[in-house]
C-alpha cells in the first residue's frame, strides 16, 4: 500500500513539474511562433518579413509581463528595466520606420541598440538574484572577439567608426555580463553578439555577405533576445521563491 502511494506521489510530482514547465513556457509561445515565421520569411526574402519584425519585441515584452504577473512580491524594477531594454531594441529594429526624418537609419539603430545594451548590462550587473556567479574564465574570449571584429570593421565604417567602436564595446559587455547569469542568459548573450556581428558586416561590408545571412541575423537575434528575457524571468522567479 505504501509503495502504491509513493508511486502516486512520484507521478503527481512529475505531472506538477511538467505543468510548471508548461506554465513557464506558455507566455513566450506567441513570441516563439512569430519569430519562427519571421525568420522563415527573412530566409525566403518575403516582403511580409518587415511587419513581422516589428511584432517581435512587443510580443517579447508581453511575454515578460505575463510570465512575471504572479511573482510575489512583484519584481517591478527588474521587469521595468527588462521591458525598457526590449522597447529600445524594438526602436532599433524599426529605426527606418520610427525615425523617417533621418536619411540614414544606421546611426539611430546604433543609438537605440546601444542604449538597450546599457540597460541590459545594468540589469545583469545590479539586478539582485540575476547574476549567479562571477565572470567565467571563458568570457575573456569576448575581449578577443571585440578586438578582432573591430579591427576588420573599422576599415569600412568611415564617419561611424567611433559609434561602432562604442557600440561594439556595449555589445561585448552584454555578452560578458550575461555569462554571469546562468547558461540560458549566457547563451542568449552569445547569440545576440553573433547576430550583431553578422549584421555589422551586412551593413558595412555587404559585398562579403551572401543573401542568406539576412535570415541568419534574425535567427540568432530572436534566439538571443528570447533567451535573455526568459532566463532573467526565471531568475526573478527563483529569487522570489527563495525569500
Amino acid at each position: 500500500m505504501t509503495a502504491v502511494v509513493t508511486g502516486g506521489n512520484g507521478a503527481a510530482s512529475e505531472f506538477g513539474s511538467r505543468s510548471s514547465l508548461q506554465s513557464r513556457l506558455l507566455p513566450f509561445a506567441p513570441y516563439v511562433i512569430v519569430s519562427a515565421v519571421h525568420v522563415w520569411l527573412r530566409f525566403a526574402d518575403h516582403p511580409a518579413s518587415g511587419p513581422t519584425k516589428l511584432a517581435l519585441m512587443p510580443l517579447l515584452a508581453v511575454a515578460v509581463w505575463w510570465a512575471t504577473a504572479r511573482i510575489r512580491p512583484w519584481p517591478g524594477a527588474a521587469v521595468g528595466m527588462l521591458t525598457l531594454g526590449i522597447v529600445l531594441s524594438w526602436l532599433g529594429d524599426g529605426s527606418s520606420t520610427f525615425f523617417p526624418m533621418f536619411e540614414n537609419e544606421v546611426p539611430m539603430m546604433i543609438l537605440c541598440f546601444g542604449l538597450a545594451h546599457v540597460v541590459y548590462v545594468l540589469l545583469m550587473w545590479r539586478g539582485r538574484g540575476i547574476a549567479q556567479r562571477g565572470f567565467p574564465k571563458w568570457s575573456l574570449a569576448y575581449i578577443a572577439a571585440y578586438i578582432a571584429l573591430m579591427a576588420v570593421l573599422v576599415q569600412h565604417t568611415g564617419s561611424l567608426t567611433v559609434p561602432v567602436l562604442c557600440y561594439g564595446a556595449l555589445l561585448v559587455a552584454t555578452a560578458a555580463f550575461a555569462s554571469r547569469c546562468g547558461p540560458v542568459v549566457a547563451l542568449g548573450g552569445l547569440f545576440f553578439l553573433v547576430s550583431d556581428a553578422i549584421l555589422s558586416f551586412r551593413i558595412f561590408a555587404p559585398e562579403t555577405m551572401p543573401d542568406w545571412t539576412s535570415g541568419a541575423v534574425m535567427l540568432t537575434y530572436t534566439l538571443g533576445q528570447g533567451l535573455i528575457a526568459y532566463g532573467i524571468v526565471q531568475a526573478l522567479r527563483l529569487r522570489s521563491a527563495a525569500r
